[in-house]
């Protein structure tokens, strides 16, 4: 099988860029390695920052989010046992918006079998080939038989733990680093106790307070890395959340796990015909809300190169992807480290906390550092390509 981009990979990064491609007239295939149900329903980030909630608007797939999403103007610090507003939209102009990623990617997933986009689930065996010349490959297995694509390029939105950037990875310098915390996030259904999200900080711990809908809260707490989810009954994740957020709405819980905080990034995040988008390329912490964000911002970024190389066969603007990318990825990093270093206990005792709540007050009192914190956390306004 031949078609003009390859993508592997059927999250918000993989879906998004195939949107765009065939927006306009550049053929593309996606290939995803877990089933269509899963895909859809694995709970991930739900904030939306202003330029993604733009960009779904171009592409003709905001109807339900118009219609489900959760538009914010701000968020609450609160540290003390008291909530300090921050009116992001005020110091702005600008929103984010609560929107599940799994419901970003069931829309986008359906309006591109609608368009007769090929998007296969449940592919094995992945490998990619021939990168270094003009007609790449992928070989894979799908309903049980072998198969072929050859392509102009690849783009590699398969996520962390994929088979993309192992393939390119001599090419690659990796840089990470590892939190000795986590996050126990839960989801419950419980109507939201707060109209606005809470970043809370407390000596016992981290806790954040947001929702997914009027009816489903989303709730996290620090945790230590290596600490066990069996350890946490419901009744002593209520207990905690009080203690540490103050009035909660209780309600059953129905998902539950802890994830582990780490910032990751690949430089440079391409290597011949082959395009790393999304967590092939880099994780930042929760605590920023940047991951879903990224992903979108480097495909928007990664189409247009790919569609001049197609159409054109130049490669001028592929060959700036990375550094155009890597601008905001590491603007993202830096925010993300910022606001977890803030809000966690960091293990340093009274010298290190009493730095920490300088900062939740500096931010209260001071208009420029609270316009710093919202421009980031809403997202910067999208820059030129290249």
């Amino acid at each position: 099988m031949k078609t003009q981009v390859g993508i592997v990979g059927a999250g918000p990064a993989g879906l998004t860029l195939a949107m765009l491609l065939h927006r306009e007239g550049i053929d593309c295939v996606v290939l995803e390695a877990r089933c269509r149900e899963y895909v859809e329903k694995r709970v991930r980030a739900g904030l939306l920052e202003q330029n993604t909630v733009d960009l779904l608007h171009d592409l003709d797939v905001a109807e339900r989010l118009d219609r489900e999403g959760l538009e914010h103007n701000g968020i609450y610090l609160r540290y003390h046992g008291e909530n300090h507003y921050v009116d992001m939209a005020g110091l702005t102009g600008r929103h984010i918006t609560i929107y599940g990623q799994q419901e970003v990617v069931k829309d986008v997933t359906q309006a591109l079998l609608d368009r007769g986009v090929p998007v296969l689930f449940e592919v094995s065996d992945v490998e990619l080939h021939d990168i270094e010349t003009d007609h790449p490959r992928i070989t894979y297995e799908h309903d049980g038989q072998a198969d072929e694509l050859t392509c102009d390029a690849i783009a590699g939105c398969d996520g962390f733990h994929g088979v993309s950037r192992p393939t390119i990875a001599e090419h690659l310098t990796e840089y990470e680093y590892v939190y000795e915390f986590g996050w126990l996030g839960i989801l419950a259904e419980a109507r939201p106790a707060t109209d606005e999200l809470i970043y809370a900080w407390h000596a016992d711990g981290f806790a954040l307070y947001t929702m997914r809908s009027q009816k489903i809260s989303r709730l996290y707490l620090q945790v230590d890395a290596d600490d066990d989810i069996a350890n946490w009954p419901d009744d002593r994740i209520w207990t905690e959340l009080g203690t540490r957020l103050g009035n909660v709405n209780e309600g059953p819980i129905f998902d539950k796990g802890i994830t582990p905080m780490r910032s990751f990034v690949t430089e440079p995040m391409q290597h011949g015909r082959l395009f790393l988008a999304g967590d092939s390329a880099h994780i930042v912490p929760p605590t920023g809300a940047k991951g879903l964000n990224l992903a979108v911002n480097d495909v928007r970024i990664l189409a247009p190169g790919l569609i001049e190389l197609v159409r054109d066969r130049r490669t001028d603007r592929l060959d700036g992807y990375t550094a155009a990318a890597l601008r905001r990825v590491w603007r993202a990093q830096d925010f993300s480290n910022y606001m977890t270093q803030m809000l966690h206990d960091l293990g340093g005792g009274p010298f290190q906390r009493g730095l920490q709540l300088a900062r939740l007050q500096y931010v209260g009192r001071s208009e420029a550092a609270a316009r710093s914190l919202a421009e980031n956390y809403v997202g910067l306004p999208a820059e030129p390509e290249f």
